[in-house]
């Protein structure tokens, strides 16, 4: 009854009721003005017009992706009341500002904590200066160091995370964050939580964030104050507010787990029974995720108590959890450079993107991606394009069952334009690919929380690990080919055989892509 009344509370109160409400409004503007011919409605009518010109002046001279640019463009002129309350309704949202503000006050907090260290810099001017570009791209832009001496273990499935992650709890003596963007009950979760709740007992400090969206369908209202009475200090980042929120837009789709400061983990798996193929959801659950040890964990501790502070409004002492110096166990990859780094949608730097195009454009043999989602803007779809036409091996494994199925249809658009190009498309046929990986030319890597569409790359919080000439690059490459044995390659002759109608309905969500 719980779950239907949570369902409920956010269909009447989502994004979707909204649009409907807009829309209907636009009809009786439009059609009541001419039926009754009514002053006040075409007063409406007439302040609508001259606020649509004034949005649409301010959309062009501002710096904005031109796919949003071009969908605003398209909505506000083809209904002027729906596309101007929806503009305004997202242009002006409740407590973003807030947490702009807080964001950069932080950033300047943290700032000294993650200054580069020039040993690691000078490394990589002297044995790959080609490649100190993005590593300073990284380090000055988007505030990130580059660690020497990386210390990485990969896990080709959520069972294998996991596992370690169990295994990492258990060991806890100082300090736990988890931050994740769902969580569900279930065995993963209860076997997590009672650890949790025990290393609270025992003295460990536990701290548990995750994204508000979960209050709508998954946890109950009052579920931190139930934690928070046995020991785990709980928060929710931007709590979901009727009709002055919407769920698409800034959401805390991180996933980190800092253990004692000496480990962290990051990737695409959350804590619930599907990423563990605990529970069948869209058939196989195919999920990634690696365990970083050494200096490069502060990385991902500063992230965690960013936004911890942002949603708990307070502020932590920073220094009191970096930790330096401390050595691997055995079993991790080690060599080579990583740089753990965040995407914010409130800074207006584009790191997911950035990296990613990074990658593809210096390809010279191959780039491997593995991605749920394909909603992509022009400029990512020239990047694979040319990088095919190089002569470079581009290959994209994606879901056969999908999650949500109007992001397979938009998916589908995409299909035959990248394989006519060059670009090899597979989808893995046992069920569903969760995984945000990219592998190129044996050396370098991304895994972690950034999927190819907008939202990620946009819209939500967001993290991630660039890795360059560690030996997990290996390891991460080699479940992309075993991978491959799972699934199907996509001809032009199964683009032609797809069902039109759902073609059709893919090209015209292409108009309003950058909202989904």
């Amino acid at each position: 009854m719980k779950q239907k009344l949570r369902k409920l509370w956010k269909l009447v109160f989502g994004r979707t009721t909204l649009l409907i409400v807009l829309l209907l409004t636009q009809a009786v503007v439009i059609f009541g003005g001419f039926l009754v011919l009514s002053t006040k409605i075409i007063v409406i009518n007439y302040v609508a017009a001259v606020l649509a010109v004034a949005i649409l002046m301010y959309i062009l001279n501002i710096r904005l992706d031109s796919d949003f640019k071009l969908m605003w463009i398209i909505l506000i002129l083809a209904v002027p009341v729906v596309g101007v309350a929806l503009y305004l309704f997202t242009l002006v949202q409740p407590g973003t500002k807030r947490i702009r503000e807080s964001l950069k006050e932080l950033d300047g907090v943290q700032a000294p904590l993650r200054s580069q260290n020039m040993f690691a810099m000078e490394k990589i001017m002297n044995e790959f200066s080609h490649e100190q570009g993005l590593f300073n791209y990284l380090n000055r832009k988007a505030g990130y160091p580059v660690y020497d001496k990386a210390s990485i273990k990969y896990f080709p499935t959520g069972q294998d995370k996991f596992r370690q992650l169990v295994e990492e709890l258990e060991k806890a003596e100082e300090f736990i964050f988890l931050e994740y963007f769902i969580i569900d009950f279930g065995t993963m979760w209860d076997t997590v939580r009672e650890i949790l709740v025990r290393k609270a007992a025992e003295g460990v400090e536990v701290r548990l964030l995750y994204d508000g969206t979960n209050s709508l369908s998954l946890l109950p209202l009052r579920y931190p104050q139930k934690l928070r009475q046995a020991g785990i200090d709980c928060r929710v980042f931007s709590p979901m507010i009727p009709f002055l929120y919407t769920h698409q837009n800034n959401r805390d789709h991180r996933k980190i787990a800092v253990i004692d400061g000496r480990c962290a983990f990051t990737g695409g798996i959350n804590l619930a029974d599907e990423y563990i193929n605990e529970k069948e959801r869209f058939g196989i659950w195919k999920d990634t995720a690696i365990m970083v040890e050494g200096d490069a964990v502060n990385s991902f501790t500063l992230m965690f108590l960013q936004m911890w502070d942002v949603a708990a409004n307070v502020r932590s002492d920073y220094k009191k959890y970096m930790r330096y110096d401390l050595l691997p166990q055995l079993g991790m990859r080690n060599g080579g450079y990583i740089v753990p780094y965040g995407d914010s949608p409130m800074d207006k730097v584009l790191t997911g993107e950035t990296v990613y195009l990074d990658i593809i454009n210096r390809a010279t043999k191959y780039v491997h991606i593995m991605t749920p989602y394909l909603i992509l803007d022009e400029e990512m779809v020239d990047a694979l394009c040319f990088a095919a036409h190089r002569g470079v091996d581009v290959k994209l494994i994606l879901p056969h069952i999908p999650d949500k199925k109007y992001t397979y249809m938009l998916a589908r658009t995409y299909y035959k334009e990248l394989i006519t190009e060059g670009v090899e498309v597979f989808e893995y046929t046992p069920g569903f690919v969760h995984a945000k990986v990219f592998t190129s030319d044996d050396v370098k890597a991304v895994v972690g929380t950034i999927n190819l569409d907008y939202r990620s790359l946009y819209l939500h919080f967001e993290c991630a690990a660039y890795i360059f000439g560690n030996p997990v690059v290996y390891d991460i490459e080699e479940d992309f080919e075993m991978t491959l044995n799972d699934c199907e390659l996509i001809t032009l002759e199964n683009c032609r055989n797809y069902n039109i109608l759902k073609l059709a309905t893919g090209r015209a969500l292409r108009l309003v892509a950058p909202l989904m």
